[in-house]
């Protein structure tokens, strides 16, 4: 496709090859001389428009759980074919009318294999970058898709942007700030990062909890939310959950009953 950028290449040759309901679908694709047509599904909205909608009251915990969970879905399914997506943000996320989520923009995205690649750092919107990327690590996997989906997580909860640097380093220490500077015993092989600094001002951890306290409505599953999003925020990649096992957290599957949905 000569003249097409890159990232309009990449994306067409992901989606042909994905197909599922929380990953949007590919309709049609024409080329006229260097001009590229592609013919997506029609979404209402994109979930920060759709928080922006209800800003004042709050997402109920119902919407949140659904959601999450076809996040997870549509995510689980682009890493179990080996795709990263490497840019989730609110933005990226796409809704219809009848509440369906679907994973878009995969423009940065990019297939993983074995042995680990070297990518670049430039990838992910600032406020969910994984602290990996921020770093300066050559190498990074699902993982740093699973950070993203923490960030997003928190924004649904609390209706606020979690992390809101303006610039890489105040981007780090907002994190730094909020979760303690990391240490070796935190994440080994952290302080070998090629951007890691033994000066970093060392920062314990914030009580993380108080964030959730910002819910509009007396956040109901308070303590298995407030789990799930410590595994979603590891510092070390190894040990961050993955998509499928928190497809499995108990914060899907406390009682419904008496909540809002």
């Amino acid at each position: 496709m000569e003249g097409v950028p890159t990232t309009t290449i990449r994306e067409i040759s992901i989606l042909k090859e994905l197909k599922h309901k929380n990953v949007v679908s590919l309709l049609d694709l024409e080329q006229k001389d260097t001009l590229i047509y592609i013919a997506f599904e029609f979404f209402e909205l994109d979930l920060r428009k759709y928080m922006d909608n209800v800003k004042r009251e709050g997402l109920s915990i119902g919407h949140i759980r659904s959601f999450m969970h076809q996040l997870l879905k549509g995510l689980h399914y682009c890493h179990s074919h080996r795709i990263l997506h490497r840019d989730l943000k609110p933005q990226n996320l796409l809704i219809d009318k009848t509440g369906r989520l679907t994973i878009a923009d995969l423009g940065l995205s990019r297939a993983f294999g074995v042995p680990m690649r070297t990518y670049t750092h430039q990838v992910i919107t600032l406020w969910y970058r994984a602290p990996e990327i921020l770093l300066g690590s050559p190498h990074y996997s699902t993982a740093v898709d699973m950070w993203s989906v923490g960030c997003i997580f928190a924004e649904m909860l609390t209706m606020q942007p979690l992390f809101p640097g303006d610039s890489q380093i105040d981007q780090l220490f907002k994190i730094f700030r909020a979760l303690g500077t990391p240490t070796e015993e935190m994440w080994p092989g952290v302080t070998a990062l090629p951007d890691f600094n033994n000066n970093f001002p060392p920062w314990k951890p914030s009580n993380l909890k108080e964030r959730l306290k910002k819910y509009p409505n007396n956040l109901p599953a308070e303590d298995s939310a407030y789990h799930l999003l410590k595994c979603f925020l590891t510092y070390d990649p190894a040990s961050r959950i993955s998509a499928i096992r928190a497809e499995e957290h108990p914060f899907f599957f406390e009682d419904l009953s008496l909540l809002d949905i």
